[in-house]
């Protein structure tokens, strides 16, 4: 008898009937017992939220007790223990972070991008300040040598720097000659000279009247190197640069001061008016209407804006003054002061639109001395802006009458003057002119 269900007998076997069947009612032999699956260890549930394990039950009660469990059931991957995550760090099985986790290794690093920013603009910077500074210092025109000037005065403290402008009119139209008052004057003479000391005691700028009355020492000339001895001959001190060039201004004003000259420094007239056409003008106080058609000066009193062209015509004009060389210097000092003080400002230094242009109009026409630096000449400018910022004095050199149409010095007082200077002393000395 067969206790197996139909289809289950013996018979069931291979196509002819000789086949192995597995039922009771086979006369083969039975099966061996079924083999118990290995039990896999089923992770522990998570501590929250997790979902609790299934009880599941296994094919046949006569397998085991402990049902086969694949570990599906609970959402968790063989593996990954870490609940559902990947082994990687927290990733899943196919490497992508869960949502709203950033990859490892990828979450920006803010202090490293500042620091790599920081670094890159101070190398831009850098290089921007170096290359400024060697541009700069490509266009000066070291033309003038103070080693052929002789006999020279013992050196103080601080820096000496004889600042001339000179009536030169080299690379100018005849439009540019016309509108600005220049004239048509072969060489060049020195419109304005002007001692200023830079020291511990704060700047000192002193005007060298050009009609001032000066011995034309010995000196050797610039381009002979012929040695011109001295025969006491007096004249008008720009006539010294007439007559040999700066070195032999240098060689006077030296000779007639006791002071060292430790730097040259001279701009022309298109220098001058370029560079205040540069900077938009500069603003000065005019006490005092004047005129004069030798300059073209037509100016009104009070506050007022000048441009180049009338820049150039303030700091010329003697003849509305009576003719007074004294007169002038005092508006070249308060002319110049300003000019240095608005131009080292913040607007104009750290704005390359205003800076470059400023530097390439002064620096295209500016003469030095062979061992002037960019460096020095900086100190100069700032020694300049500092004559108006309280802790400077501008003055005349002290004059005490006239000879022959020529200012003669209060030699007793330059003396005095000279050796506070040297002496890098606060100047006491007063001009009464």
């Amino acid at each position: 008898m067969n206790d197996w269900p139909d289809g289950w007998s013996g018979d069931r076997g291979n196509a002819n009937g000789n086949g192995r069947g597995y039922g009771r009612g086979s006369s083969g032999a039975p099966p061996e017992g079924p083999r118990v699956m290995r039990h896999v260890q089923r992770p522990a549930p998570p501590q929250h939220g997790g979902v609790p394990p299934q009880q599941s039950r296994g094919y046949d009660e006569g397998y085991d007790q402990q049902a086969y469990d694949s570990g599906y059931n609970t959402g968790q991957v063989y593996g990954s223990p870490g609940g559902g995550q990947g082994g990687n760090g927290g990733q899943g099985g196919d490497g992508v972070p869960p949502q709203g986790q950033p990859y490892p290794g990828h979450a920006p690093n803010w202090r490293r991008r500042l620091k790599i920013g920081s670094l890159t603009l101070v190398v831009v910077l850098l290089a921007v300040t170096i290359g400024t500074y060697f541009w700069a210092d490509s266009k000066l025109k070291r033309e003038v040598d103070l080693s052929k000037v002789i006999e020279r005065p013992g050196a103080g403290e601080g820096t000496n720097y004889l600042i001339v402008g000179s009536d030169s009119r080299d690379g100018m139209s005849a439009e540019e000659k016309k509108k600005l008052h220049t004239g048509s004057a072969e060489g060049k003479r020195t419109d304005s000279m002007m001692i200023l000391h830079d020291g511990s005691n704060g700047p000192t700028l002193i005007s060298l009247p050009r009609d001032s009355d000066v011995e034309i020492p010995s000196f050797v000339g610039s381009e002979s190197g012929k040695t011109f001895p001295a025969k006491g001959r007096h004249t008008k001190l720009n006539a010294a640069y007439a007559e040999d060039g700066p070195e032999l201004l240098v060689r006077t004003v030296e000779h007639n001061t006791g002071l060292r000259i430790d730097h040259y420094v001279e701009i022309g007239f298109a220098g001058f008016a370029n560079i205040v056409d540069a900077i938009g003008g500069v603003e000065i106080d005019i006490p005092k209407a004047f005129k004069d058609k030798n300059s073209g000066a037509d100016f009104q009193a009070g506050k007022q804006t000048l441009d180049g062209e009338q820049s150039l015509a303030f700091v010329r004009t003697r003849y509305a003054f009576a003719g007074s060389d004294l007169d002038r210097t005092k508006n070249q000092q308060k002319f110049l002061a300003a000019l240095a003080s608005q131009t080292a400002t913040p607007g104009t230094i750290l704005n390359p639109f205003k800076l470059y242009p400023t530097m390439g109009a002064g620096l295209d026409t500016l003469i030095v001395d062979e061992d002037m630096s960019l460096w020095s000449l900086s100190q100069m400018f700032f020694a300049m802006k500092g004559v108006t910022g309280g802790g400077g004095t501008s003055m005349n050199i002290p004059i005490s009458g006239s000879s022959g149409g020529n200012l003669v010095w209060d030699k007793a007082k330059v003396k005095q003057l000279v050796q506070q200077l040297k002496n890098d002393e606060k100047v006491t000395v007063t001009s009464d002119r």
